[in-house]
């Protein structure tokens, strides 16, 4: 009884997690309507937070009812078993199980940590799961035809404020439709649509999702929602390329807030429309980043055990604050923070945690690669080249230990692997060379737009994705935009008006007109950039950025190319290029 009792009581833990979970994502709607973007930002904070509170919150209510820290391996291997027949029908087993393996290691010594007392591998085989059908609505245009049908797909979603020319728009979407997807090339009624019921909130966006089923097969597609400058809705653009899908979904942004009964359908669902998503990346992508955090886990020991390669230092050039490294044939490298810090690093560990954490929290706007956090990774030492076991027991010797035949790591940060921009630009043509460096402009541009100053901006911290998209990764100097004092340079230099003391220069000092002496060393790189973002090199625009963060100004930043948008597409691109817009 004993047994039963614990598993309810960590199954009632997980409920008012998920209902907290669910009423949080429940106010995204709203305060789209509304317009109210700083609510949505303080939505996304929080139900990222709750997790970790709920977790807290139910280990020790189990503390005062068990009233030992001493492990009973009898009882609790039949409190797992409790547990598990309760998934049996249960409409989130995935993440219920995940929420076990939580408590439990809050309770007890990692040692424990093994499928006799957790779910290191899932065991739902005999779970009844719930069908994708419970996550989507079917549409039938040999009823009522294509475009009514469009209507009623449109109409039955409840955005709370009404399109500004619904009729407008579905005629473009169907124009769009039409020149982007051949597949979808027949009469009404050799068609299906399948549209998810609710529709995908980020920042200043909303997302339908969805797929049309015809005879020459499936075609997945994601149509974006916004504010028109009017006050009422517009469709702003149609996105079925898959690659522009997986971007939308990609991990250097915002997790959505979408409503959801069924993750674990949904993700089927989604996994059905990107086949190259993992389930990890979508549960991340969805809000459930503990359950991502899970499933990423699965896959690593998946790729473990059937690989026999060793972990080796990480390409590029060597962090001073983290130690990185990674596993050729694992598309991820794995960062622990470095024992010391040189004396141009003014900070400690602490820092560095802190600004993980901030940007973990933060919108991520595309341009900031996703971290997974873990505790106690076991390694086997003879997965460790020798050249990386040596430099990892003299750069962060006071975050392993060695039990046995393992390597045990007491903090760790994964993120996807991509090539380092300074290492890219060697080698790539010189059209490329400068797409990405246009793209690194875009890339600090929309960081300021969402207070985020990445302050240390040489090459070697941005990444370049296998879209060709940079990504920043390195965080240990992130700062928010508004703490910092932006300042014209001098005009007979830094040096002769250091030397003559005629200038002091405090921590939060920044001059950006540094920024192609410092950074841009090559002349053709700094030609290139300059030529797309003169304005990166002025003070004003630093300061003006920073005075839009403060006056609130909140810029829409599209994941999606400009030429896909319906009304502007056509229209010179604007301030940023395009890629930034105010409503």
């Amino acid at each position: 009884m004993q047994a039963q009792h614990l598993a309810e009581q960590i199954l009632s833990g997980f409920q008012n997690h998920y209902l907290a979970f669910v009423q949080i994502t429940k106010l995204a709607p709203i305060a789209f309507a509304n317009q109210n973007w700083g609510e949505i930002e303080r939505i996304s904070k929080s139900r990222i937070s709750q997790y970790d509170s709920k977790v807290d919150e139910t280990a020790n209510k189990l503390m005062q009812l068990y009233q030992s820290t001493q492990l009973n391996e009898t009882l609790w291997y039949q409190v797992k078993q409790a547990y598990l027949e309760r998934l049996t029908f249960h409409p989130q087993p995935e993440l219920a199980e995940t929420f076990y393996n939580s408590v439990f290691c809050r309770l007890f010594h990692r040692r424990y940590y093994n499928s006799d007392f957790i779910f290191v591998e899932t065991q739902l085989a005999n779970a009844t799961s719930l069908p994708v059908e419970a996550e989507y609505r079917s549409y039938f245009p040999v009823v009522n035809g294509l475009k009514p049908t469009i209507r009623k797909i449109i109409e039955q979603i409840d955005f709370h404020c009404n399109f500004e020319d619904l009729d407008r728009d579905i005629r473009l979407l169907v124009k769009a439709f039409l020149k982007q997807a051949p597949n979808t090339h027949h009469q009404a009624h050799l068609m299906r649509f399948d549209i998810l019921s609710a529709p995908f909130y980020r920042n200043k966006g909303a997302y339908i999702v969805g797929r049309v089923v015809s005879k020459s097969g499936v075609q997945p597609f994601i149509i974006s929602v916004l504010h028109a400058k009017s006050g009422g809705l517009l469709i702003d653009a149609l996105l079925t390329n898959s690659s522009q899908m997986r971007v939308i979904f990609g991990f250097a942004r915002a997790y959505f807030l979408v409503e959801t009964h069924a993750p674990s359908a949904l993700v089927k669902f989604l996994n059905q429309l990107m086949p190259n998503k993992t389930k990890a990346e979508l549960y991340n992508a969805i809000g459930f980043h503990k359950q991502g955090k899970t499933e990423f886990y699965r896959e690593f020991l998946h790729h473990l055990a059937n690989s026999e390669e060793q972990f080796e230092v990480a390409p590029g050039t060597p962090g001073m604050v983290m130690m990185v490294f990674t596993l050729p044939s694992f598309p991820y490298v794995f960062k622990v923070i470095r024992d010391k810090f040189p004396e141009s690093k003014p900070f400690n560990k602490s820092t560095v945690l802190e600004r993980y954490q901030l940007v973990k929290r933060h919108d991520r706007v595309g341009r900031m690669a996703d971290t997974i956090e873990y505790s106690d990774v076991v390694l086997p030492l003879a997965r460790i080249s020798p050249e990386l076991y040596q430099l990892l027991l003299a750069s962060i010797s006071q975050s392993i230990r060695i039990e046995g035949e393992n390597m045990v790591i007491k903090h760790l940060y994964i993120e996807r692997r991509m090539t380092p921009l300074n290492l890219f630009v060697q080698h790539a043509d010189e059209a490329t060379c400068e797409n990405v460096i246009r793209d690194y402009g875009f890339a600090l541009k929309e960081m300021l737009a969402v207070n985020i100053f990445p302050g240390d901006m040489l090459l070697k911290n941005f990444g370049v994705s296998k879209h060709h998209r940079v990504i920043f990764y390195d965080y240990d100097e992130v700062q928010y935009l508004t703490e910092m004092n932006f300042r014209a340079l001098p005009k007979q230099g830094l040096d002769e008006m250091y030397d003559s003391g005629d200038i002091s220069s405090a921590p939060q000092d920044v001059f950006p007109e540094q920024l192609c002496t410092f950074v841009l060393t090559n002349p053709k790189l700094r030609e290139m950039f300059l030529r797309h973002h003169p304005d990166l090199a002025e003070v004003l625009f630093w300061q003006q950025a920073q005075r839009d963060v403060r006056e609130r100004v909140v810029k829409h930043i599209y994941p999606y190319p400009q030429e896909n948008r319906f009304l502007q597409g056509a229209k010179k691109e604007e301030e940023y290029k395009g890629n930034l817009s105010e409503h």
